[in-house]
């Protein structure tokens, strides 16, 4: 009884922050992200102001977080274990990717849109997007038994996150661009080598 108490829980969590972020997006598009307070997401989300900024400790989160990261983590990490870095991270993309809802990505390139056109939101993107990068480099460095700080492991990992943000720039400006097959086929030249 206990187990699914908290398995309850936790869903009723994950839907409240969803909802929340929903909102908070909604109203964001509507009346710019400057001109919305959170007090206004609370009362569409119809929690109170507190409720957000347990889930959201600042106006910047309810912009640029989401759960994928800790899923592309493990996702990464299970890859097998003779799998070559690049063929790896391709692999883990796509199954992170593969599992999005058509709505999930057009929730991800409405953030990255406003990520792109807010100062505030594209500072504090840049902060999670180096954390993320180096935890993958992190993960990257278990997986070939090297230390963290391996120059050859971070260059990859930069080489990468340079690839995937210059596809959120790409996708944020073209919202015919197929994300997952972009992202595949840009690794996959960081894989073999360009031509140049």
């Amino acid at each position: 009884m206990g187990e699914r108490s908290t398995g309850l829980r936790e869903l009723k969590k994950a839907r409240t922050r969803a909802a929340i972020q929903k909102h908070a997006l909604r109203l964001f598009r509507e009346r710019g992200y400057e001109a919305t307070t959170v007090e206004q997401v609370a009362q569409a989300a119809e929690v109170a102001h507190t409720t957000v900024f347990r889930y959201f400790p600042t106006k910047e989160d309810l912009v640029i977080t989401d759960d994928t990261d800790p899923v592309f983590y493990e996702s990464l990490r299970t890859q097998p274990a003779g799998m070559a870095s690049v063929a790896a991270l391709r692999t883990a993309m796509r199954e992170v990717l593969g599992a999005f809802s058509p709505e999930d990505l057009a929730a991800g390139r409405e953030r990255a849109i406003l990520i792109l056109s807010v100062p505030a939101l594209r500072g504090a993107a840049f902060g999670n997007f180096t954390d993320t990068m180096r935890n993958v480099a992190v993960i990257l460095a278990e997986r070939a038994g090297r230390p963290a700080d391996d120059a050859a492991v971070r260059t990859l990992a930069g080489a990468a996150f340079g690839i995937m943000l210059d596809l959120m720039i790409r996708w944020a400006e073209d919202p015919a661009l197929n994300l997952a097959e972009s992202l595949d086929a840009a690794l996959a030249t960081l894989e073999s080598g360009p031509a140049l």
